[in-house]
């Protein structure tokens, strides 16, 4: 028989993409957003198998109400999008500092002791070595840069799970998803901002076309599909440790030039990639080692160039949707 999840920020891209799994596998879930950020689009093949609360992460009781009667708790709701890391901190720490705080209180006024928790690899922002394992110590490099109102909530996120979760919880259980991309995910993210000036750039006659990005194009990610992620956080939710922290990714490690250019071959383009300056407390190289996730039994699917055609696809056919985004 199935569970009762509760996911917060569940018209999320990846909200949403764990709500449809969940349901399709047969449980009952309770989505909780307030769409600010979310969009009920993502939940349309869904939304009649399960129970939609429009609330706002940050006020107590709608959040206790929420998690009354549920087995497990996932807490997802978050401000993310680069973007807003550098303007609107305030709000990116209200949220995640808040949403922290009455997530914990309302499972533990509801005897609710499974607890799973998004956090993210802005935690360990610069690490000491790639591929990252995750015994890397967390930082905050500079308390003055915007940016780190996003890694610094999710560093809170960690210690309350951790501390709240080893007195209070049978199981909690920390996530770090690293760079996940797919349809729909917004356009305040590097892949979607590169689909949408690409499919602009298009129709122009010139070969090759000036693509301006931002650092030197030799900064690395390793970026996973969605489908693939989604697999990676079901096993978590099912067979993670007691404290356990997972990170959720794949180690196909590729260049920001590399993943232009893979996006430029979706619209039969040929580009030349122009650098520019790296906004400050930019990655350099990030790549994490999911030896512990393997040994779940995680393997990612989807290669970088099946999976970022599937994407572009999706931005190509609803690029009216972001007609904001330069």
């Amino acid at each position: 028989m199935g569970k009762t999840f509760l996911i917060t920020g569940g018209s999320g891209f990846l909200g949403s993409a764990l709500v449809r799994r969940l349901v399709r596998e047969g449980h009952r879930v309770r989505v909780m957003d307030n769409n600010s950020r979310g969009n009920l689009r993502r939940l349309t093949e869904v939304i009649d198998d399960c129970e939609f609360i429009q609330a706002d992460i940050r006020e107590p009781q709608p959040v206790a109400d929420a998690i009354q009667g549920v087995d497990c708790v996932c807490h997802l709701a978050y401000v993310n999008g680069t973007r807003f890391f550098y303007e609107k901190p305030d709000v990116v720490l209200d949220v995640g500092v808040k949403g922290m705080v009455n997530v914990i209180d309302g499972c533990m006024k509801h005897g609710v002791g499974d607890l799973v928790v998004a956090s993210s690899s802005e935690v360990y922002q610069t690490p000491p070595s790639v591929p990252t394992d995750e015994s890397a110590p967390l930082s905050i490099p500079d308390i003055t840069n915007p940016r780190y109102s996003y890694g610094g909530g999710k560093i809170l996120s960690e210690l309350m799970t951790m501390n709240f979760g080893r007195a209070h919880f049978e199981r909690a259980v920390i996530f770090r998803p690293h760079n996940v991309y797919g349809p729909d995910m917004g356009g305040e993210h590097v892949l979607p901002e590169f689909i949408l000036r690409m499919k602009k750039l298009k129709d122009e006659a010139a070969k090759p076309v000036p693509f301006p990005i931002q650092g030197t194009g030799q900064e690395t990610r390793a970026f996973i599909y969605v489908d693939d992620f989604i697999d990676g956080l079901n096993s978590v939710i099912e067979k993670g440790e007691h404290l356990g922290i997972y990170h959720i990714g794949t180690d196909e490690e590729i260049t920001i030039a590399e993943a232009a250019r893979e996006v430029a071959r979706y619209f039969d383009r040929e580009i030349e990639v122009q650098p520019g300056k790296l906004q400050a407390g930019g990655t350099l190289r990030r790549c994490p080692d999911i030896s512990k996730l393997k040994a779940l039994g995680f393997a990612p699917q989807t290669p970088f160039c099946e999976g970022v055609s599937k994407m572009a696809k999706w931005y190509d056919e609803n690029s009216q949707l972001f007609d904001e985004v330069e």
